[in-house]
């Protein structure tokens, strides 16, 4: 039994650190052109983050305004992205017998040239609703600002994926055993309990797609048999926006993608690209967002906090979980609102998940460093690529 746990172990370190090194680093001028939010994300007048700033019960107002807000966010900006709504109902504790709307927004970019069931997606993901008590309760960091940093970095990758594609077909690759690999963004509905969290009373969004992904199946050709099967990674941003932030490593089978973006990190505050940092310069280095990079393998105590990846997980997918431990202190109390916010992290959090996105899809050599989104948030200068 020893030999063959030892063997087990010897086998998984080989393939983490096969999928360690499965992708091409961006390069220093590549994290230097990666464009800020500038002023989207004003806790007033933003136009990623202020239109989230509100209560966004399912089924209210508010709910229905903040998915308008997407929607009318990727038609106008990202055309080129597909945008699909997927429903469910459900009876909570509080509403009797009516049945609760719930929304989730799915929306992707794969290679133009990949039929349904043919492409991989790395998934990024963040839940849009908010609690129904207290009344009028924003959730800032739960989770508005991970929506915006989602909308943000969709904007940041968008022009490089289109020219990593072109470059593919003019170069006469054959496309297709070449890159099948595109990008999907969650805005989960139905995260929060409406009275006690429970398996019933939590996760309505997420229970009813990964569900329905899981039940709808591609043709026999296709290279992946369902449409959960298709997720590569889902990355679960939840909780962040507040200061001093330490989010450890969850899962063991996806420490090695947690490596790489704290590896990131790493770099990005060694090029004073976090603004957070400059708060307190003497702790640039000693207070990482990721904290266990260093995490002992041989030691892993597990462990995991439940929310909207449980579903997906339940299912084989592979998770990276982005939740701090302990939580923010306005946890679930009126202060998760827009003026509690430490804008400075929740820009380097942007900043961080749009680099990971970024070299997770291999777009170095295409970023364009003369992006801009709004005010503040410009670089110098056109990237080439450059061959090895």
């Amino acid at each position: 039994m020893a030999r063959q746990s030892f063997t087990i172990f010897i086998l998984e370190a080989l393939l983490l650190a096969c999928l360690a090194n499965a992708y091409t680093s961006l390069s220093e001028q590549s994290l230097r052109a990666l464009p800020g939010p500038g002023d989207d994300f004003d806790i007033k007048s933003g136009k990623l983050l202020a239109p989230i700033l509100q209560p966004r019960v399912p089924g209210t107002p508010g709910s229905i305004n903040v998915q308008n807000h997407f929607i009318d966010f990727f038609k106008t900006t990202l055309p080129q992205w597909n945008i699909e709504l997927q429903n469910s109902t459900s009876k909570t504790p509080v509403s009797g017998d009516k049945e609760v709307p719930f929304v989730n927004l799915i929306i992707t970019r794969d290679p133009p040239w990949t039929p349904p069931g043919f492409s991989s997606r790395l998934t990024l993901v963040a839940h849009y609703d908010s609690l129904s008590i207290p009344r009028g309760f924003i959730g800032a960091t739960d989770s508005a600002a991970p929506c915006a940093m989602l909308m943000h970095a969709a904007r940041c990758i968008d022009t490089a994926l289109t020219a990593k594609w072109e470059k593919m077909k003019s170069d006469g690759m054959d496309i297709e055993f070449e890159d099948q690999q595109g990008v999907q963004i969650l805005f989960l509905d139905g995260e929060e309990a409406f009275k006690t969290w429970t398996d019933t009373d939590s996760l309505y969004g997420a229970r009813s797609l990964a569900a329905e992904m899981e039940t709808t199946a591609y043709g026999a050709q296709s290279t992946f048999h369902n449409v959960i099967s298709t997720i590569s990674l889902f990355v679960l941003l939840d909780l962040l926006g507040a200061d001093h932030p330490s989010v450890p490593s969850y899962f063991k089978t996806t420490h090695w993608a947690y490596q790489k973006m704290a590896a990131l990190e790493k770099r990005l505050r060694s090029l004073s690209l976090f603004e957070s940092a400059s708060k307190d310069d003497s702790k640039r280095e000693d207070s990482p967002f990721l904290t266990e990079a260093e995490k002992d393998m041989t030691r892993w105590l597990g462990g995991m906090i439940g929310d909207d990846h449980l579903p997906f997980m339940e299912r084989g997918v592979d998770v990276l979980h982005l939740i701090p431990a302990p939580f923010p202190r306005v946890w679930h109390n009126r202060e998760d609102d827009g003026a509690h916010l430490d804008l400075p992290t929740v820009k380097d959090w942007s900043r961080l998940i749009t680099a990971f996105a970024a070299e997770w899809m291999e777009l170095e050599g295409f970023l364009n460093t003369t992006q801009k989104t709004s005010k503040g948030s410009r670089s110098e200068g056109p990237i080439g690529k450059t061959e090895l």
